[in-house]
């Protein structure tokens, strides 16, 4: 009888041995430094092709019992090809229609690196800032699902889900939160990158949990009942998605009404409470000269709060005019530029000598007394920055106040303590620009943190001309595709491991990608957001919890709100 074994020809061991190593593990650590990184060379079964920056690995410590081991949890930054041989470049081989000799050649002669930056170490007390790095030919292998969970948490009334990180579409990356809403947040990427997007997404899981109440200054009308996607479809704002907690206010009545949606209110504000400091904001977007802003001041002390209306009213105001000439160090010619200036608030009807309303204390009533989420729509006036900036202004200035005075009030009873309030603001460059940061009260607030229990979420494409003090207070960044080399600067400053990140941000897809760093994740991390669909709005409404306590989070101490 024939014992012997069946015949296995080289080529097949190998190939089946390359398999076993590909499934295995990516590679080795050949080299790095804390600083700069982890260079792993690839496997010989390992695809260059196959791996991409913002891709998730997990390289095991070396230990001799392996339930001790440190599993460090990083990304990839980077991939490059090297030779052992640096001829080989200058004279490659004829290797066309010879798959044999590629073989030989890779993997022993050419091979693919990749540059892996460590984020977290863990080990069996938990997840750890990464402190060290591990040694020479510590194995590397893709992150599994169970890796990113471990690092993420799962999805809860504390932890929202964004999306999934890349090649990982069966696991979540979960926000905290908390710690998302304690501190000013920065929604950044160039245009058509879907930041309104991202921005309806954060804002959905904050009401959908109840973390905080939202005043939205909706320029464009992207956020209260509907919103029109890239692909020019129709989706809901989060006005369908909450009806009961969110309320529509506006400017425009009648862009509203022709919209089909019904506001709560059409805010009116009155020439009478407009003060220099509002006008101070708007220095740039309407050419105001520091002499005009030094006249504004003047008018305001002597004409009192009528300043505005007596400037523009041409039957009374000559002689008033003609007072403060001879009387002041201000000279005619800079009252009748500033007079022509502020001619174009008579274009706006949203401005009038004496509201019915007051609208200021209906919207703080809205937010701390009824604890809704408030989304003021612009309607035609969000064409008009000056209207945008100056309403901004006007709100947040005086909701801020308010809310200075009840945090006061309550510090010696919590249950006083005013709900944590997000502010979101579009065009964020132009209210904190570094030369009007210090001033206005955008930028007060976000040097604040969270001491009055009023953070931003700003929103823009220019990060880089946001004061660069205010952007080291911006706690969470979540950040779509940047190409301009001074604005990935920006978002990247104060960031660990920035020079890693920053090729991994300049190759984020231009939809549905964003890379999400600081106070909200452990580490930075790519995500595929998921997509805003009949599946979200589902989401959005499933599991409705009957109460949501708000106790800390919107600040009233041991009631509970029904939802």
């Amino acid at each position: 009888m024939n014992f012997s074994a069946p015949k296995l020809s080289l080529d097949d061991y190998l190939a089946d041995r390359s398999m076993t190593l590909a499934e295995q593990r990516l590679g080795v650590v050949v080299g790095g430094s804390l600083s700069k990184g982890l260079l792993v060379k690839l496997d010989r079964g390992q695809s260059v092709e196959s791996l991409a920056v913002g891709r998730y690995v997990v390289v095991r410590g070396q230990s001799e019992k392996a339930e001790e081991a440190v599993r460090y949890f990083c990304m990839v930054t980077d991939v490059a090809l090297n030779s052992t041989n640096p001829a080989i470049q200058n004279n490659p081989p004829e290797i066309e229609g010879n798959p044999f000799l590629r073989d030989v050649y890779i993997g022993t002669t050419v091979y693919g690196t990749v540059n892996v930056a460590p984020t977290l170490s863990i080990d069996k007390e938990g997840n750890k800032p990464v402190k060290t790095i591990p040694g020479h030919f510590a194995a590397v292998y893709n992150a599994t699902a169970e890796d990113v969970n471990r690092v993420f948490g799962a999805e809860d009334e504390g932890h929202f889900n964004m999306g999934s990180p890349l090649e990982l579409s069966d696991t979540h990356i979960n926000l905290d939160l908390k710690r998302l809403t304690e501190r000013s947040v920065g929604v950044f990427g160039k245009s058509g990158t879907g930041k309104s997007f991202l921005t309806r997404l954060l804002l959905a899981g904050v009401i959908r949990w109840g973390k905080a109440v939202n005043l939205v200054f909706d320029m464009h009308n992207d956020y209260g009942w509907a919103a029109t996607s890239e692909g020019g479809t129709h989706v809901k704002a989060l006005k369908q998605l909450f009806p009961h907690q969110v309320s529509i206010i506006t400017l425009d009545g009648e862009s509203s009404r022709r919209r089909g949606v019904q506001p709560e209110m059409e805010v009116k504000l009155s020439y009478n409470d407009i003060d220099p400091e509002d006008i101070a904001n708007l220095r740039a977007t309407m050419n105001l000269s520091d002499a005009m802003i030094d006249a504004a001041y003047t008018l305001r002390r002597r004409w009192g709060k009528g300043w505005i209306h007596m400037l523009l009213d041409d039957q009374n105001n000559q002689l008033q005019i003609e007072e403060i000439v001879e009387n002041t160090n201000i000279g005619a010619g800079t009252l009748a530029a500033l007079q022509r200036r502020l001619q174009r608030f008579e274009r706006w009807d949203f401005l009038t000598a004496q509201p019915a309303d007051d609208s200021v204390k209906r919207i703080i009533d809205l937010l701390i007394t009824q604890r809704k989420h408030v989304v003021l729509e612009f309607g035609r006036f969000g064409n008009e920055l000056e209207a945008y900036m100056l309403v901004a202004n006007y709100l947040t200035r005086r909701i801020r106040d308010q809310y200075v005075d009840m945090v006061e009030k309550a510090l010696g009873d919590q249950a006083m303590m005013p709900p944590q309030l997000v502010i979101t603001i579009e065009e964020a460059h132009k209210f904190l620009d570094p030369a009007v940061a210090s001033q206005t009260i955008f930028g007060v607030i976000a040097r604040e943190l969270r001491k009055y229990n009023v953070t931003l979420l700003v929103v823009d494409q220019r990060p880089s001309g946001i004061d660069e003090e205010v952007m080291s207070q911006i706690g969470t960044r979540i950040t779509a595709l940047l190409d301009n080399e001074k604005d990935i600067n920006a978002v990247l400053n104060g960031v660990n491991g920035a020079q890693g990140l920053r090729e991994v941000l300049a190759r984020l897809d231009t939809k549905q990608q964003a890379i999400i760093m600081g106070h909200a994740v452990p580490m930075p991390v790519v995500v595929k957001t998921r997509s805003y669909d009949e599946t979200f709005y589902a989401d959005m409404q499933a599991n409705r919890p009957g109460t949501t306590a708000v106790r800390g989070a919107l600040g009233s101490g041991n009631r509970e709100r029904r939802l």
